[in-house]
């Protein structure tokens, strides 16, 4: 991280978040895009994006990130835009037989997951290294299908951010980098919070940065109460940011956000209390050595 700069991500709407917790989580494509750009105005230097079915249910669908994605260029170019390749991993074993899949299963092959990134050429595609419990499913993200997923990323000229749940995703990035399958420098997030992984606390944050493998910029993030305290904690361990409607639906305790500029103000407000200065879309672009826009 450049001296006294941190980077802000904004995860705008996310995948399991639903309507019914917050009215205001952006749905459509053109919410979605909005929502980027709202807080872009509000210190963002990344959005962080899903995309939904028109009745809230998270989408694959390339027309959907395609509007997305068109409707912010067409009114900011230099925003660092991030898609998401995480849906597609889930298993839900079957109640009479494990083998057959339950009916929040969403496995996909691995080029499916990475289609969107071939054709869109977004600046950065997470990639999840996580193999784990998650609610009452599973997520299988193999060293092979893991491979097959970045050989199509780093293709498409897209810088993939590594997302590290627990310990083990750590030590197999270890691994597919000594391999080649990665490369250094590199992107990669700590996810705190989800019941059994990482939980959100200093003394994991802190774990988790010292696995971390030379050359990475990383952030650290925390999911529901502990996502404005992860924002202060990952920049004091020396880490980037993000916040959003994929990681909290509330502004502090009771209070729904109105959206994802309001939850990006407070987080600069943390920050700036901290002594942080934000970032902008280039000069994350600088830091990272991204393409120019």
């Amino acid at each position: 991280m450049a001296a006294n700069k941190v980077i802000l991500t904004c995860a705008v709407t996310g995948g399991l978040t639903r309507p019914d917790m917050n009215p205001n989580l952006p749905i459509s494509p053109e919410q979605i895009a909005q929502s980027c750009l709202d807080a872009a105005a509000a210190g963002a230097a990344a959005v962080h994006i899903h995309v939904r079915h028109p009745d809230g249910r998270q989408s694959m669908d390339l027309a959907h990130y395609r509007e997305v994605v068109e409707r912010i260029r067409a009114k900011n170019t230099a925003l660092i835009i991030n898609l998401t390749t995480g849906p597609g991993g889930r298993y839900e074993p079957g109640v009479d037989n494990p083998v057959v899949p339950g009916p929040k299963t969403n496995l996909l092959p691995p080029l499916k997951r990475v289609e969107h990134i071939a054709a869109l050429k977004p600046d950065v595609a997470t990639l999840d290294l996580n193999t784990m419990n998650f609610g009452g499913e599973i997520v299988i993200n193999t060293p092979k299908t893991v491979k097959a997923m970045a050989e199509v990323i780093y293709d498409s000229g897209v810088m993939p951010e590594l997302e590290f749940f627990d310990g083990g995703d750590i030590a197999m990035a270890h691994d597919l980098i000594a391999d080649g399958t990665l490369k250094t420098p590199a992107l990669a997030c700590l996810v705190l919070g989800v019941k059994y992984g990482f939980q959100p606390t200093a003394e994991a944050m802190l774990y988790g940065r010292s696995m971390m493998p030379p050359g990475i910029h990383w952030c650290g993030f925390g999911i529901g109460r502990s996502a404005f305290s992860m924002v202060a904690q990952s920049y004091i361990l020396g880490g980037n940011v993000r916040i959003g409607m994929e990681d909290t639906v509330y502004l502090s305790k009771g209070r729904l956000t109105s959206g994802n500029g309001e939850l990006v103000e407070k987080a600069v407000h943390i920050l700036s209390l901290l002594g942080a200065e934000m970032a902008s879309a280039d000069e994350a672009r600088s830091i990272l050595k991204l393409r120019a826009k």
